[in-house]
């Protein structure tokens, strides 16, 4: 089986439309592609940087370096290298949200997304926090935001808070809605029969006894008690500046952390180009890169694919273990 993909570039000023373009360079035999993006665009990028590109209706199959089947969104306005423009911002979300349709309705079997700029989205009047929360919205399921490149993976129990807000956010009920999606992500997307997953506790020191804060007395180790006696297999709290040393990290299959920046930063320095964003609990497998819109790199030719190459190939292989049976 070989998996249909949708293809989203994201900001249409950004480095996302060319990263496209270096991705269809030459032919794949694990996935077939459908973008879904404005065709002025896309043509603009092509241009200025000498790349070939044969636009092809929906149903057609790419046979040679340049060719993409295209659903085309149009922008509502020429987008220019580097300068972004709201007026653009209902294109970037509608793209988006048919390619998400279409992998509800069985069209298609994932999405794989280029960068989108969030202040430009919100400027244009449309209330966005992310493209994990626009998916998960339109799908009317609860998710969880797991990063991962050739090292590590880690998973977040909160994404977009204020650091303020981080420690409210951590319930009892929430922690094991996360746990579970991302239990049964691993097993059923990764192939993982029996995941391991380290939890980071919230506070330094997991709290120090209770010393530095009670969120792992109080919530995370009786959850994690309580999960373990179903038959997770989960290991924490660990303080989390000592979790991610080589000689533990081999012993999980994940890595849980508790607020954005508590995690992120060790699995950018680890590999930031090979790193992709990954959304557990939907229908369907969406992998992301792992990066901004660069708008200083756009037209230039000189951004680097290799989150866009990678993010590709994950969501090609998600969607054919999902389709496997178990």
């Amino acid at each position: 089986m070989i998996p249909q993909l949708a293809l989203v570039p994201g900001e249409p000023a950004g480095i996302g439309p060319e990263l496209c373009l270096r991705l269809i360079q030459q032919p794949r035999t694990d996935c077939r592609l459908l973008a879904f993006a404005d065709p002025d665009t896309l043509r603009s990028a092509a241009a200025a940087l000498s790349l070939p590109l044969n636009l092809l209706p929906e149903d057609a199959i790419a046979r040679q370096p340049g060719d993409l089947p295209l659903c085309p969104v149009p922008n509502a306005t020429p987008s220019r290298f580097g300068q972004t423009d709201p007026a653009n911002a209902g294109a970037v979300i509608d793209a988006l949200l048919q390619a998400g349709q279409a992998c509800l309705d069985g069209r298609l079997d994932g999405v794989v997304t280029g960068p989108v700029h969030k202040a430009v989205i919100n400027q244009g009047g449309i209330a966005y926090s992310g493209t994990t929360e626009l998916l998960a919205d339109q799908a009317g399921v609860q998710v969880v935001m797991m990063l991962a490149n050739d090292i590590v993976r880690v998973a977040l129990a909160t994404t977009h808070l204020p650091l303020r807000a981080v420690a409210d956010a951590i319930t009892a009920d929430g922690l094991a809605t996360v746990l579970h999606t991302v239990h049964d992500a691993l097993r059923r997307e990764f192939g993982i029969a029996a995941p391991r997953i380290a939890v980071l506790g919230l506070n330094p020191h997991a709290g120090e006894d209770g010393h530095l804060g009670r969120e792992e007395l109080d919530v995370v180790i009786p959850l994690l008690e309580r999960l373990r006696a179903q038959g997770m297999d989960l290991v924490g709290p660990l303080p989390a500046d000592t979790a991610f040393l080589p000689q533990k990290l081999a012993g999980f299959d994940t890595v849980l952390a508790m607020y954005h920046d508590q995690g992120l930063p060790v699995l950018k320095y680890s590999g930031f180009e090979q790193a992709v964003n990954i959304t557990l609990g939907l229908p369907y497998p969406r992998v992301a890169v792992d990066h901004g819109t660069a708008l200083d790199l756009a037209g230039r030719g000189i951004a680097d694919p290799s989150s866009l190459l990678a993010a590709t190939a994950l969501c090609a292989r998600l969607a054919r273990q999902r389709k496997m049976p178990t």
